[in-house]
């Protein structure tokens, strides 16, 4: 397994308060809440920090990180870094399997699917950034963008997918904050 088949390992700090009211750093290290995509080498989420609450209680000292899951709770925010091999790579996403992993409520149905396997939505507002790499943004309507390092993306619940077209692995880090499901997709 090459280098380009494995997750990248992400340092993680985060910060708080001791005892007294000082602000401290809590945790630095690397990132252990990571899921590989099922049958997918080189695919995979690093999930850094969750929040069930909002406001977001910002008071604790226990680590927030947890396994992945695809949507954030009721009134809460997940943060996360995505990783995305190209699909040069000759290795297929097992969509079924990977939606499943994740706890996914939003699977992509039949219609979906045969747009693009990982076509999906979530009931969030998902704010993205290409740290690395190159990616295509698929959208229901047939629209293609693609995205470079640095570039910046704002999901509103909206049927997407992600096509690395490129020749090394993209990644992503995505805060998702919970949002009712839009209208036009509820009724």
């Amino acid at each position: 397994m090459g280098d380009e088949d494995m997750l990248q390992r992400i340092r993680r700090i985060v910060t708080g308060h001791d005892a007294t009211g000082k602000a401290t750093v809590l945790f630095d290290g690397v990132a252990g809440q990571t899921l590989e995509f099922p049958g997918w080498p080189g695919a995979g989420s690093t999930e850094l920090w969750a929040t069930d609450e909002a406001p977001a209680d910002i008071d604790g000292t226990a680590d927030r990180a947890r396994p992945m899951r695809h949507d954030p709770e009721r009134n809460g925010t997940l943060f996360r870094v995505v990783q995305i091999p190209p699909e040069s790579s000759g290795q297929q996403l097992d969509a079924g399997a990977t939606f499943e992993a994740m706890g996914s409520k939003n699977k992509p149905d039949a219609a979906a699917a045969a747009k693009h396997p990982s076509m999906h939505r979530t009931d969030s507002i998902d704010y993205l950034v290409v740290i690395s790499g190159e990616m295509t943004m698929l959208m229901d309507d047939g629209t293609e963008v693609t995205l470079e390092a640095g570039d910046c993306i704002v999901q509103q619940g909206t049927l997407h997918a992600w096509v690395n077209r490129g020749e090394h692995p993209c990644v992503l880090a995505a805060v998702l904050v919970d949002a009712r499901t839009p209208s036009a997709v509820a009724s």
